[in-house]
């Protein structure tokens, strides 16, 4: 069938309607598509806004976790330092090679009939690990030597550990003091390099000295020429930021009566100082041990070696860089009380001013018929004596030839530091 004009003009429209229209559905699809990739682009964007803004959220939390945690930890510390009364010393001590918190009280000694003697003595678990050697303690933190001679700084408030890195390498003669710098407070290690060195084919004794700064973390050589000498068993103690020795006169020759004194490095000005007096004179293997008094003062323990019936204790009423002053705190016939010298390598100890008591902790007497038993003697005056066992002693010597750990008290005025250690702030176990 013809069509005519009128209907020509109409189906023409009729067919560039739909293609328009075709076009306007095909432009509008593609715009909702790409207006649906815009949406998804956009809820993209947002989920991952949300999701760092959710893991800065976890982050905070946990931060703020452990701020509690941390808060937490030195509010147990502070509630047990305030808490623990004059008769109470809260503090540290290394027991069998392993780092104990201890806790003493003598609140009823020599006021009661029973005489009871109430001490609190618990291997710290996050040290478990950790075969201890030697121990510094100095406001708060502790200075812990490995047995494979690795030194690192512990802070038993803020739940951090501090490896130090040596400048070449560590030895098992290396030596240690514990102090800061007085200035800004800054905590700082001194370490005694004793070796020996092959140079053209002769050996060489050198003694070298470094400074470890824990807020730089870096190592310094100090410049020291000893006429001194300070035996590897004699351990340095740190008060009021200085540590102070034992140690005598250096001499090539054997000689049985050497001069001693009392020696302090200033870990401000990083030197050692002059030779200070001591209230005694030693000999050749005799028990000398320092101690502070709730870092105040500073005491030393002398027993002779010859005369095993004497024990005495001296208290600074003065201390400096390069002074001293003393006053006798305590003496005591021992031969009717343990009939035995305290380990001259090992003794350690601490005093109780009021009460006028000093506490040894060593072995109990030598008895080949039974164990032995990690020890701490309490003695007073007036020939008071009481002795408390704290845990069987192992013998970790050959068959015939018996040979045991002695406890060593490192701190008895424990105080919690917020120190931060490392320089990113957080060095966690």
């Amino acid at each position: 069938m013809k069509l005519s004009l009128s209907q020509k003009l109409e189906e023409d429209y009729k067919l560039e309607a739909t293609s328009c229209l075709k076009k306007r559905i095909s432009d509008l699809e593609s715009q909702l598509a790409r207006a649906d990739a815009h949406i998804v682009i956009d809820q993209v964007h947002e989920l991952e806004e949300m999701d760092k803004s959710f893991a800065m959220n976890r982050e905070r939390l946990k931060s703020q976790k452990k701020r509690r945690s941390v808060r937490s930890t030195c509010k147990n510390w502070n509630a047990l330092s305030k808490s623990a009364s004059r008769n109470q010393f809260l503090g540290f001590m290394m027991m069998d090679s392993k780092v104990c918190s201890l806790m003493f009280d003598l609140e009823r000694i020599r006021n009661s009939d029973e005489a009871f003697v109430d001490r609190v003595i618990n291997q710290v678990s996050v040290l478990d690990h950790m075969e201890i050697s030697k121990t510094f303690y100095c406001e708060g933190l502790l200075l812990l030597v490995t047995k494979d001679s690795r030194p690192l700084v512990w802070n038993p408030c803020m739940n951090q550990l501090l490896k130090i890195r040596p400048r070449n390498s560590y030895s098992r003669l290396d030596q240690y003091a514990f102090g800061y710098d007085n200035n800004n407070r800054n905590h700082k290690v001194l370490r005694f390099i004793d070796e020996y060195l092959f140079t053209d084919g002769l050996v060489k004794h050198a003694l070298t000295y470094q400074v470890f700064d824990l807020a730089s973390e870096s190592w310094r050589v100090v410049d020291v020429t000893p006429d001194w000498d300070i035996k590897s068993y004699q351990r340095g103690v740190s008060l009021k930021g200085n540590a102070y020795f034992f140690a005598q006169e250096k001499t090539t020759r054997l000689e049985f009566e050497i001069q001693d004194f009392l020696l302090c490095f200033d870990f401000t000005r990083e030197r050692f100082g002059p030779r200070l007096p001591l209230p005694f004179h030693s000999y050749a293997r005799d028990t000398v041990a320092l101690s502070c008094v709730r870092e105040e003062k500073l005491s030393v323990l002398h027993q002779s070696k010859r005369l095993l019936d004497t024990m005495e204790i001296w208290v600074t009423t003065k201390i400096e860089h390069s002074d001293v002053s003393w006053s006798k705190f305590l003496r005591v016939d021992m031969r009717p009380l343990t009939g035995f010298q305290f380990d001259y390598k090992s003794g350690s100890f601490f005093i109780h001013e009021e009460k006028k008591l000093a506490v040894v902790f060593d072995l109990d007497g030598y008895k080949p018929t039974r164990c032995r038993y990690q020890t701490a003697h309490i003695i007073g005056e007036d020939g008071y004596y009481k002795s408390v066992n704290i845990k069987e002693a192992k013998d970790l010597g050959e068959p015939g030839m018996s040979v045991y750990c002695v406890p060593l008290v490192c701190s008895s005025s424990y105080v919690p530091s917020l120190v931060q250690l490392g320089k990113r702030k957080e060095r966690d176990y």
